[in-house]
């Protein structure tokens, strides 16, 4: 399952003004969506390396709303006994 991170979120943190806060819309290819944010301490670092810090601060949690989602929209077949 591919799986699409568009930046929905990139903004100082309202609580805390060091950091940045960053959410992620997560799209997989049939358009189911989740949304995670993330705050991330920002001192000299780059766009870049705020949101791939983010992304790993948020990659277990994306991981398994993944995984609940992996079936559906399949087909289970009381025949053969597996999912298609």
């Amino acid at each position: 399952m591919a799986l699409k991170y568009e930046i929905n979120m990139f903004e100082t943190d309202s609580s805390d003004a060091s950091k940045t806060f960053v959410t992620f819309a997560v799209t997989d290819d049939k358009d189911k969506m989740f949304v995670i944010s993330k705050s991330i301490t920002t001192g000299s670092k780059s766009d870049t390396q705020i949101c791939k810090e983010a992304q790993a601060a948020a990659q277990s949690e994306i991981d398994v709303w993944a995984g609940q989602i992996a079936n559906i929209g399949k087909t289970w077949n009381p025949d053969t006994e597996e999912i298609e």
